[in-house]
């Protein structure tokens, strides 16, 4: 079992910064993979960004120079998102996401319940 628990959201001018955190616990000590994922309304969910512990990184092309991602394993397990130079169209829900392999074979998909980010112009 996992938890995810996201903070850092917030309502912030065009132009300005917002850093996300994602805090995992739980029995799983070690989570291969963690991202970020939105939602805008009426937009499907999109993935943002996602690190792996080995630090490989991948960017949706919207963010690619303006987001960040990281995760510190040496503590909990935590990933962080930091957005700069934030534009009203990166507005959505943010979500945490852990996909975490199963004894079953492929992996079981775990989700925060989000943090919201609004940019006004």
């Amino acid at each position: 079992q996992l938890q995810l628990v996201e903070s850092g959201g917030d309502l912030v001018q065009a132009g300005r910064s917002l850093r996300l955190s994602c805090a995992a616990s739980g029995r799983i000590s070690s989570i291969p993979t963690m991202g970020w994922y939105r939602q805008a309304p009426g937009k499907r969910r999109e993935l943002v960004a996602a690190i792996t512990n080995g630090g490989n990184t991948n960017y949706a092309d919207s963010v690619k120079g303006r987001f960040t991602i990281s995760r510190d394993n040496a503590k909990t397990n935590t990933v962080y998102l930091q957005m700069n130079s934030l534009k009203p169209e990166d507005t959505a829900v943010y979500y945490c996401n852990a996909p975490v392999p199963t004894m079953y074979g492929g992996n079981f998909d775990y989700w925060g319940r989000g943090t919201q980010v609004t940019v006004s112009s």
